[in-house]
C-alpha cells in the first residue's frame, strides 16, 4: 500500500502504460485512463485525506449466448468488456464503510462487530446501501474477514445497459474486502457468488449468476450452471478484433421504468413449467418431456410460457455450438449461432419489447435498421462480410448487440449515433481480468 503522491508518480510512468494497455487492450485509452485514474486519486484524497491507498478495478460484461437461462441452471457465453469500475479504497481502524460513487451521494455504513446485525434490512432494499452491506454479510458467512474501508468510486459501465453496472460494483466491493482484509484469497467464484447473494437477498432482485461470474472471473467463458454451487467455467482463447471483428453495444435509450414485472415473468414462467413436472428449473426437466406435454402445458399455463421454455433448451445447445466454433475458429458457424440466438430471443423468449407499451420498440428499431446498415437479409447470406446483430441482456429496453467486420465499424457505429444521440453506440473489447487489485 503506497501513498497517493507515489502512486501518482508511477502512474505516469511507461511501466504502469503498459499495464493500462494490456487491462484495457487498447493503446488509444491509456492518455484517458491515466486521467481517470489520476482523477480518482485526487477525488479520493479531498473525500477521506491523505492515506496509503490501493486501487481495484471490476469490469463491466457482455452476453453473447445464453439469454436468460442462467436463472434455469443453463449454459451461458459470456465475457468481460474493457469498460470498468475502479475504486481507490484505504482501510479503516473501525468498521464503518464510506462509499462515494462518482455523482451520487456518499453512502456510510457501520458493520456489526460480529456476523450479527448483518440481516437485510426492509429500508435498504433496491439501494447501493443493501448491496455493500449483502456483500460484507457474504463474505463473513463465507468465513472472510471484513472492515471498515473508505473508497471512491468512478464507473464507465453504463448503467442499465446490460453490461451489468451493478455487477460490476458488487464484484469491486468484494475485490476490495478481499484484498485489504483477505490478501486476495477470496477467489473469484466466490466473489460472484456472494455479489448474487447481496442482489437477490439485500437488493431483492431475483437474478441469476451469469452477470456476477462474468465480472468477477473475466475473459471469454464458457459457463454451465446445472450446480450453481460448482458452476463449470471454461475460458476461451479467442480474439475477436484479430479475427477482424468488433463488439459494439448500442443504447437505444429505451425507458426501464416498470418493466420489473416483465423481468420477472421470464423466470417465472420457466419455473411454471419446470412445477409441471415437479422441478424447479428447466435444466432439470427432460426437453423430450416437455415437448410432449406441450399440449397440456398450454392448456394450463398458456402459450408464452411454452414458447420460453422452448427457447431455454434450444439456446443451451447454441451455447455449446458458439463455444465449439470459437475454440475451432470458425467464426462463420459462431455468427450463425449467434444470429439464431437473436432470433429466438426475439420470437420465442419475447424480450425485445413490452407489451405494455407498443408504442415505444426502441430494440426493435434498432434490430432493423443495423440489419439494414450491414446488409442483412433473410437468407443464408454470408455473415462473414455483413456481421450479426441481437438483442443483449435482460430485454425490454436498454441495447442491442452486433459483431461487426471492421472495416464497416465505423460506419455502423455512426448509423447508431445518428439515430439514438451521440455515443450511443460503444466498440468494446474483451478483457482478459475480471475483479483485480491494479495497484
Amino acid at each position: 500500500m503506497k501513498q497517493i503522491a507515489e502512486i501518482r508518480k508511477f502512474i505516469q510512468t511507461p511501466e504502469f502504460h503498459e499495464k493500462l494497455s494490456d487491462i484495457y487492450q487498447e493503446e488509444s485509452r491509456i492518455p484517458l485512463e491515466e486521467e481517470r485514474y489520476l482523477a480518482a486519486l485526487d477525488a479520493f484524497l479531498s473525500l477521506f485525506g491523505d492515506r496509503p491507498v490501493e486501487i481495484y478495478s471490476a469490469p463491466g460484461r457482455t452476453e453473447i449466448g445464453g439469454n436468460h437461462t442462467d436463472h434455469q441452471h443453463g449454459e451461458v457465453l459470456a465475457a468481460s468488456i474493457n469498460d470498468d469500475a475502479i475504486a481507490v479504497a484505504a482501510p479503516r481502524e473501525d468498521r464503518v464503510i464510506r462509499v462515494q460513487s462518482a455523482g451520487y451521494p456518499m453512502i456510510t455504513i457501520s458493520l456489526p462487530e460480529d456476523g450479527s446485525g448483518f440481516e437485510p434490512l426492509p429500508e435498504e432494499a433496491g439501494t447501493t446501501r443493501g448491496l455493500i452491506r449483502g456483500v460484507a454479510a457474504g463474505l463473513l458467512a463465507k468465513g472472510y474477514r471484513t472492515g471498515g474501508f473508505d473508497a471512491y468510486i468512478t464507473s464507465e459501465v453504463l448503467g442499465g445497459s446490460g453490461l451489468s453496472s451493478s455487477a460490476a460494483f458488487e464484484t469491486v466491493i468484494g475485490t476490495i474486502l478481499s484484498g485489504l482484509y483477505n490478501d486476495m484469497q477470496c477467489d473469484a467464484v466466490t466473489i460472484a457468488k456472494i455479489g448474487q447473494y447481496a442482489e437477490n437477498v439485500y437488493f431483492g432482485k431475483p437474478c441469476g449468476l451469469m452477470d456476477q461470474m462474468a465480472c468477477s472471473v473475466g475473459s471469454l467463458c464458457h459457463m454451465d450452471f446445472q450446480d450453481p454451487e460448482d458452476p463449470k467455467l471454461e475460458r476461451i482463447d479467442f480474439d475477436l478484433t484479430k479475427a477482424g471483428y468488433s463488439l459494439c453495444i448500442t443504447d437505444t435509450k429505451g425507458s426501464h421504468a416498470d418493466l420489473t414485472d416483465d423481468y420477472a415473468a421470464v423466470p417465472a414462467e420457466m419455473r411454471a413449467v419446470a412445477a409441471h413436472f415437479g422441478k424447479k428449473v428447466l435444466r432439470d426437466v427432460p426437453e423430450s418431456d416437455m415437448i410432449a406435454a406441450v399440449p397440456e402445458l398450454r392448456e394450463k399455463l398458456g402459450d408464452r410460457p411454452v414458447l420460453r421454455a422452448l427457447h431455454f433448451y434450444k439456446e443451451n445447445r447454441r451455447v455449446q455450438a458458439e463455444t465449439t466454433a470459437l475454440q475451432t475458429g470458425d467464426v462463420r458457424s459462431f455468427l450463425r449461432a449467434v444470429r439464431a440466438s437473436g432470433d429466438s430471443s426475439f420470437k420465442f423468449l419475447q424480450n425485445v419489447y413490452t407489451i405494455h407499451d407498443i408504442r415505444h420498440q426502441n430494440m426493435s428499431v434498432a434490430l432493423a435498421v443495423s440489419e439494414s446498415v450491414l446488409g442483412l437479409s433473410s437468407g443464408d447470406i454470408s455473415l462473414m462480410e455483413t456481421g450479426v446483430v441481437r438483442v443483449h441482456g435482460g430485454g425490454f429496453a436498454g441495447t442491442i448487440q452486433a459483431f461487426v467486420p471492421a472495416a464497416k465499424t465505423e460506419i455502423y457505429r455512426k448509423a447508431m449515433d445518428s439515430l439514438f444521440g451521440e455515443g450511443a453506440c460503444m466498440v468494446l473489447r474483451i478483457r482478459k481480468y475480471g475483479g483485480i487489485r491494479v495497484l
